[in-house]
């Protein structure tokens, strides 16, 4: 899509501009339309009963199809969300595993883990917010990688840690797999196209009101239109995990980092003879 920018704007501002639009369509139509739709009524009879069955049945057609698709976006939401979280604990899970290694690997693998949460929040969360798929923490991890299977366990115990570190590593790998796939995730534009032919549609049946009050047909266009723009500002909202005000945030990296890891160590001071 090409209305990304939309996402570079506050929710609220967000959530003004697209009710504006919805309610400025609809007024423009009832003023566009009003004569001409007295002309159809004629002067002796209304059909104002025909209209309001007709919008009935495609409010509840739209109601249905919006439905599902919010339920799917807050769906995809969620589960993005929740590996987010996965991919947090994941780390410190292995940044245990790895503290039970011997040095120089104990100190570089952490090292490595450090570094690599900080690539996550620093550096790939504000790329994620523009729809860039990051690349950075993925070069960490493959240091990573290499310093793990540098390590050679001698022990049982080692072998145990190690087959935990490893098995830990292979499932971040995963997690940070699926969260770059979800960066681009979104509604494909054939369904952005029924939502908007749908709430236009839907409006469009409130001109067909024949109202000797302009201020009374006007006021129930604006409260129609108002709904489905706020509703299209929810569904916008949520289509991008990873844009906007309303997005998944890198808090549980940074929760992670500050209780886990803690900050970065300094070279103990030499001991004095």
């Amino acid at each position: 899509m090409s209305f990304y920018w939309v996402y570079d704007l506050p929710a609220w501002l967000f959530a003004i501009l697209t009710i504006s639009i919805t309610v400025a369509v609809g007024l423009a139509g009832v003023y566009a339309t009003r004569k001409w739709v007295r002309r159809v009524h004629g002067s002796q009879h209304s059909h104002n009963d025909v209209v309001g069955y007709y919008l009935a049945a495609v409010c509840v057609f739209y109601g249905i199809t919006l439905g599902l698709l919010a339920v799917a976006t807050w769906q995809n939401y969620t589960d993005v969300e929740t590996r987010v979280g996965q991919e947090a604990a994941r780390v410190g899970v292995l940044y245990r595993d790895v503290s039970g290694f011997v040095d120089p690997y104990r100190s570089q693998l952490q090292q490595d883990l450090r570094t690599y949460t900080r690539q996550v929040v620093d550096v790939a969360w504000p790329l994620q917010r523009k729809g860039i798929v990051p690349e950075s923490e993925g070069r960490v991890l493959n240091e990573f990688e290499k310093h793990l299977t540098a390590f050679d366990p001698q022990t049982e115990g080692q072998k145990a840690l190690f087959g935990a570190a490893y098995a830990s590593f292979n499932q971040l790998a995963d997690l940070r797999g699926r969260r770059l796939q979800s960066v681009r995730e979104g509604l494909a534009p054939p369904l952005w196209t029924v939502v908007f032919a749908g709430a236009f549609l839907s409006i469009a049946l409130t001109w067909f009101f024949d109202m000797k009050s302009l201020s009374m047909h006007s006021w129930m266009t604006v409260i129609v239109a108002a709904l489905l723009g706020l509703l299209i500002f929810m569904l916008a909202a949520l289509d991008n995990p990873f844009r906007g005000d309303v997005s998944v945030g890198s808090e549980p990296f940074e929760l992670v980092y500050q209780r886990r890891m803690g900050p970065e160590p300094t070279s103990s001071p030499q001991p004095t003879p």
